[in-house]
């Protein structure tokens, strides 16, 4: 095992800032999946998740000398990562998308088969995509908020120098993409045991 584990982020890209391209891997392999966990569930879907994550790497291999010591290196990428997902949601507003025309017919919904053995497992795969199509479902500066908090588990300082809002409005806000989720979520069980 390489000694490259003991050194921090912020060591890391130093590194890298001076040529060596070995703690830029290291960055990737670091952040790729936690990356990818929040683009996707910001903008709901893998491929733009993943071409988001490559250019928010492309980013750090060609503005590596834009890292300042001043913030974490967590801050400084998710920021990218953010601004990226945010102008990807822009691109589909302006093109309006519309997902329901382009489903093709084994895109449709369709009960989910329950008995004993596996109801615990259904109700779980069950709960995750509801879960992303509630967080699909808050507004933008909830969405990003409630992510960053509560999925990526950074803490609310980091939150709030990425979005670069007060804490107390990223906290509000965090309470207030919770109490929606929450709505929603009964919401969906509700309709759930209304058709079982």
């Amino acid at each position: 095992m390489s000694d490259r584990y003991q050194y921090s982020d912020e060591d890391l890209i130093f590194r890298f800032q001076q040529g060596d391209e070995n703690a830029y891997q290291e960055l990737v392999n670091r952040y790729r999946d936690r990356l990818m966990n929040f683009v996707y569930r910001y903008v709901g879907g893998k491929e733009d998740a993943e071409d988001i994550v490559q250019d928010t790497f492309v980013k750090l291999f060609t503005k590596k000398h834009y890292y300042r010591p001043k913030a974490k290196f967590s801050t400084w990428i998710y920021t990218i990562a953010s601004n990226l997902a945010k102008t990807e949601l822009r691109k589909r507003k302006r093109h309006k998308i519309s997902y329901l025309s382009q489903m093709g017919a084994q895109e449709k919904d369709f009960d989910l088969p329950i008995d004993d053995t596996t109801d615990e497992y259904t109700e779980g795969i069950f709960t995750e995509g509801q879960i992303q199509n509630a967080i699909q479902k808050l507004p933008l500066h909830f969405r990003t908020a409630v992510i960053l908090r509560d999925i990526q588990e950074l803490s609310y300082e980091e939150v709030s120098k990425i979005l670069d809002v007060p804490l107390g409005t990223v906290k509000s806000r965090i309470n207030r993409a919770r109490l929606q989720l929450q709505e929603e979520l009964k919401n969906v069980k509700q309709k759930r045991r209304k058709a079982i």
